[in-house]
């Protein structure tokens, strides 16, 4: 009995000796055992302002997530700047982030130009650059830039789901396209052309504009003037709500395509005018909050009531805020993944490890899900067209 006693003791500080090890903690600057500091940087002024609303929609989830105990035990502490939509000021912001305020992680900084300026510089100082909100396709390339995640459809994919419609549907369209002179509106333009192949030539016209510029009233009247029938229209919200009005205004009618990062109902078609925006085609993968199906669906329900709660003075018809609501809960499950390994790496470990993640506001059918090698979380869209009201989805989801 004597042998066994001892057996038991050796057993037992074993055990002992190995809970320590089994339960440590590892934290990277931003995370301890009550917090996690999240960076963000967001256009709040300038000439992408509409997209602020994300920023503070974020904000708005966070505080739900913090009110109901945090992730883990630990409060998020968000700490969001605004760059006004300038690339050199975003990457001001975004040192101030990583080295000042010594966050976690940079979610969700807005906008192809800005993130592109601070790509090389997260990835230097291996700081996540998670989430970012922009389509580019460049945010999905962990061999050359680990450190960097995109969240939405990218561009190309977006465009070429466009290009597949009309070569389906009109195949003998004469298309004029509008863009942005940036990565951005280049991106967009790329996935396009790619998507249209040996028909690229229906292309007759394109137009640019720079985030400067006042309005695009002169180059919708010289798109017009090429004889075009079909649009496609690449813009950013305020310069999107300036293109469908000029449109209708000026009488042309072609068959318009508005990309899926301008088509909120309450930022850009409700200050161009509902009935200048009928007919539009775009897309989605997120439920729209102005279309009536989703009245009495559970997942719109519960952004409801949070938008109520939390985000108040947040417009219920603006897609923003749906867009804001569901990125944060996906880097919320991503922060629950990581346990109690809050190190940079495992943050970058774990995004890169989502299976068939699915939230409240994603179309049926969507889900998130991403790999080593696969830093696109998200890779259907479902096709859109606006009835004046709402817009009505048709179709099924489709990738590029």
């Amino acid at each position: 009995m004597r042998m066994l006693g001892t057996a038991v003791s050796l057993a037992l500080g074993v055990a002992l000796a190995a809970a320590p090890a089994a339960a440590q903690k590892k934290y990277s600057p931003g995370a301890t055992d009550t917090e996690i500091k999240v960076g963000n940087v967001n256009p709040y002024s300038g000439p992408a302002s509409a997209y602020g609303a994300i920023g503070k929609a974020i904000g708005a989830y966070f505080q739900k997530i913090n009110d109901e105990g945090g992730i883990n035990g630990r409060k998020i502490n968000y700490i969001t700047l605004d760059d006004g939509y300038s690339p050199p000021k975003a990457v001001e912001q975004t040192r101030r982030l990583v080295e000042q305020d010594n966050v976690l992680l940079v979610f969700q900084p807005l906008g192809t130009p800005s993130n592109t300026a601070i790509q090389k510089y997260m990835n230097a100082k291996k700081v996540p650059q998670l989430f970012v909100a922009t389509g580019a396709t460049k945010w999905g390339d962990p061999k050359t830039y680990p450190w960097t995640m995109g969240w939405q459809p990218n561009y190309q994919t977006e465009g070429k789901i466009y290009a597949r419609y009309i070569l389906e549907n009109k195949p003998n369209a004469r298309i004029a396209v509008l863009y942005q002179n940036d990565d951005y509106g280049k991106d967009y333009l790329k996935g396009f052309k790619d998507g249209l192949g040996a028909k690229a030539s229906l292309i007759v016209a394109e137009a640019s504009y720079e985030v400067t510029d006042p309005t695009v009233d002169s180059q919708i009247v010289t798109l017009k003037g090429s004889g075009a029938d079909t649009f496609f229209n690449i813009t950013t919200p305020k310069f999107a709500a300036q293109a469908i009005r000029k449109v209708y205004d000026i009488d042309w009618k072609p068959l318009h395509f508005l990309n899926n990062v301008s088509n909120s109902v309450g930022s850009v078609l409700t200050p161009a005018g509902l009935e200048k925006a009928a007919g539009l085609i775009s897309s989605y993968y997120l439920k729209d909050p102005t279309d009536p199906q989703w009245a009495k669906d559970p997942g719109y329900l519960e952004w409801l009531a949070w938008m109520k709660k939390y985000n108040p003075d947040g417009n219920l018809n603006d897609t923003f805020n749906v867009y804001g609501y569901t990125v944060a809960q996906t880097l919320v499950t991503v922060l629950k993944q990581c346990g109690d390994d809050l190190t940079r790496e495992n943050v970058m470990k774990q995004a890169a490890n989502l299976k068939a993640v699915t939230h409240p506001m994603l179309l049926p059918g969507i889900t998130i899900d991403t790999g080593p090698n696969d830093f696109y979380p998200i890779e259907q869209m479902q096709l859109v067209r606006f009835n004046g009201k709402t817009w009505e989805a048709f179709g099924k989801p489709i990738g590029g």
